[in-house]
């Protein structure tokens, strides 16, 4: 563990680094210049996990987050839910923030909970800074259509397919690295091969469609067309991530592949055979190489 004689710690749910956690984490590193050591907190696991036993979905992998956050220079400290979970919000105060981590100043949103059962609110927060000597630094809401960001509308536009509006809450686009496994070869038959891709349990799975995408193959984002579905032609049951790159001949099988969804282009449909669809899938590629060249290089 690093050693922490002076912390600015960001503290929230960080569960899918969207612009308001941004915000939180952007306000840790500004106090950097006053000496502080920048740190955020995150939980080993979703705290519903614990508690009820069932979690949201997730929106952003471990791997990807702790990528997007080492990339910011903030230092990354997990902690165990299930050891804090019946902390009041004094003994989280005292134990987590100035005991363990050396707490010097604290960033956090207007809503932040903290303690058992979310019994510590921004309010108790600011009285036991003001007792030890801390600095609270409490971000402004970060809105979005007149509405506060929050996972929860992330996950509900991600539901309903609307990938545009949930990148724009996230300040990014849309993205999972899953594992390439086989198939059944016929995208390769019909001339259009596709990276098929299991999403991991937990997961949260976008409304099932096609979208326009791009995936990283060698560190480089590729404009593609990516499928969500059970592939109801086929009578297929499982749902699953299809992507086929246009002009990419790469041997894809067992890599990690990124994939980044930038726009939805249809509903998942069940055609009357694979001439068919190959005809829809070329329709596909072209509209999602012009919406990629329209929008999506800044959404990259």
């Amino acid at each position: 563990m690093a050693d922490f004689s002076k912390t600015a710690i960001a503290l929230g749910s960080f569960d899918g680094l969207h612009k308001g956690h941004k915000s939180v984490i952007a306000c840790a590193l500004s106090l950097k210049e006053r000496g502080f050591v920048p740190v955020i907190l995150l939980f080993d696991s979703h705290p519903l996990l614990t508690l009820t036993g069932k979690a949201p979905g997730e929106i952003l992998g471990r791997e990807l987050k702790e990528e997007m956050l080492k990339s910011t220079g903030i230092n990354i400290e997990y902690i165990s839910f299930k050891e804090i979970k019946d902390y009041t919000p004094e003994e989280f105060f005292n134990k987590i923030i100035v005991e363990r981590f050396g707490g010097g100043a604290l960033c956090c949103g207007s809503n932040y909970r903290f303690g058992k059962n979310g019994s510590g609110t921004v309010e108790t927060l600011r009285s036991l800074c003001s007792e030890k000597g801390l600095l609270l630094e409490v971000c402004p809401d970060v809105m979005q259509g007149g509405e506060i960001i929050s996972s929860t509308r992330i996950r509900e536009a991600l539901a309903a397919g609307n990938i545009k509006q949930a990148n724009e809450m996230l300040g990014y686009s849309f993205r999972y690295r899953f594992t390439v496994v086989h198939g059944s070869e016929r995208g390769r038959r019909m001339g259009f091969p596709t990276a098929n891709q299991n999403f991991d349990e937990g997961f949260i799975i976008p409304r099932p469609g096609v979208y326009a995408s791009f995936a990283l193959v060698d560190g480089k984002p590729l404009p593609a067309v990516t499928s969500i579905g059970c592939r109801p032609t086929f009578g297929g049951e499982e749902v699953r991530s299809e992507t086929h790159i246009p002009g990419c001949t790469r041997d894809l099988y067992g890599e990690m592949l990124e994939i980044r969804l930038i726009d939805r282009i249809r509903d998942e449909k069940a055609f009357s055979g694979e001439s068919e669809l190959a005809a829809q899938i070329k329709a596909d590629i072209g509209r999602a190489l012009i919406i990629l060249e329209n929008e999506g290089k800044e959404n990259v």
